[in-house]
């Protein structure tokens, strides 16, 4: 299986980069990972919501670029689904076995993701109805994905 995270913005922050390689490190033993940084726009406080809109636009063709037609895009999107971990090992499990090996994970910028990237998703995933900082996300995505790699080889995991 493939795995690539799409994501924009840098991570400068070294305790996210120290989960981000931790978790990374963690999953080689399961999948091929890839994460792809996409360049944010920059985002002063105040914008009109047209403003919001062209920063949402910009992110969003950086993103579309770094999909292929292969990928099978999960969107991680406050309007999303939500999943147990053993839902979403059971999820992952079922995309392999129908031949769905590279899965892309969308994590859009501050102010979300545009329409068309929306469009493009083949599922909208919501950790929950709580809002989290994008970068922090990432960690949190690495660490359920190795939750979900764990569940699905019956390998103990904290609970």
């Amino acid at each position: 299986m493939q795995a690539k995270v799409v994501a924009v913005g840098k991570v400068k922050e070294k305790f996210l980069q120290e989960g981000i390689r931790e978790y990374s490190k963690r999953l080689s033993s399961y999948l091929r990972l890839d994460i792809v940084e996409v360049t944010d726009e920059p985002c002063p406080e105040k914008l009109s919501e047209a403003e919001e809109d062209r920063v949402r636009e910009k992110e969003g063709e950086r993103i579309l670029k770094a999909l292929n037609s292969q990928d099978y895009v999960v969107l991680l999107d406050l309007k999303g689904k939500e999943l147990t971990s053993p839902e979403l090992a059971n999820f992952i499990d079922d995309l392999a076995l129908y031949g769905r090996s590279n899965i892309a994970w969308v994590i859009g910028g501050s102010l979300g993701v545009a329409d068309s990237v929306r469009e493009r998703s083949d599922f909208c995933w919501s950790f929950s109805k709580l809002t989290f900082p994008h970068l922090l996300m990432r960690v949190m995505l690495l660490e359920q994905i190795y939750r979900a790699m764990k569940i699905s080889k019956g390998e103990p995991y904290h609970k």
